[in-house]
This record gives structure tokens, sequence and C-alpha cells, in this order.
């Protein structure tokens, strides 16, 4: 098991900032694959970024030099900074991780641990 607990959401305006942290355990913390995923009402779920054991990491395009990914593995825990948010960025954001790479880091289906989420507002 891998238990995840996101923290950090909140409200901001456009333009804003907010770092989102998500502490993971159960595991050998640095050989997780782990991503960062969204969900806005009436869409589904996508894959914002993600970051390997190795510490490659990938991007959604619409968020691609505004968002970074980043884990610290003395801490376990995964980190994503939003820089200059907007309010198509409103969404609950879920931290996820697995123990092996699935084959596509932006499939929320393959993996199977899951943080309950925090919800992230950006108002015009």
């Amino acid at each position: 098991q891998v238990p995840l607990v996101e923290s950090g959401g909140g409200s901001v305006q456009a333009g804003g900032s907010l770092r989102l942290s998500c502490v993971a355990s159960g595991y050998t913390y640095s050989s997780l694959y782990l991503g960062w995923f969204r969900q806005a009402p009436g869409k589904e779920r996508e894959g914002v970024a993600a970051v390997s054991g190795g510490s490659r990491t990938y991007y959604a395009d619409s968020v691609k030099g505004r968002f970074t990914i980043s884990r610290d593995n003395a801490k376990t825990t995964l980190y994503l900074q939003m820089n200059s948010l907007k309010p198509e960025d409103t969404a609950m954001y879920y931290c996820a991780a697995d123990t092996q790479y699935g084959g596509n880091w932006s499939e929320y289906r393959l993996y199977n641990y899951w943080g309950q989420g925090t919800q992230v507002t950006v108002s015009s």
C-alpha cells in the first residue's frame, strides 16, 4: 500500500501561485512513479504532470512553463508548484503513484494509488 495525502489547495486570483504537496508512505519512495492529475466538473480526469523514480518529468501542454513537478525523496513528498494560474486550472487536484511505469504517464487508469484530492480554485 502507498498512502497519499495532498495539501496546499485553496483559492487564488488569476496570475497567482500555489504549491501542492503530497506525502507518500508504504513503499520504497525513490522507486515510485508519481503524478498529479486534475478533474474539473463535467470533465474527465487529466494528467497534469508526472515524475519518474529517476526524476524525469513530464507535463501536459496546457501547463508547460507554468507548473513544476518535483520530488523530495528524503521527505517522501511530491510537489507541484503552480505559477501564473488561470481560471481554467480550477479543479480538484489528485496525486497518484504506482510502483512501475504503466506506459503512459498521463493515463490515470494506470496508477494504482491515489490521494483524496485538494481543491484549487482560480478566480478571474
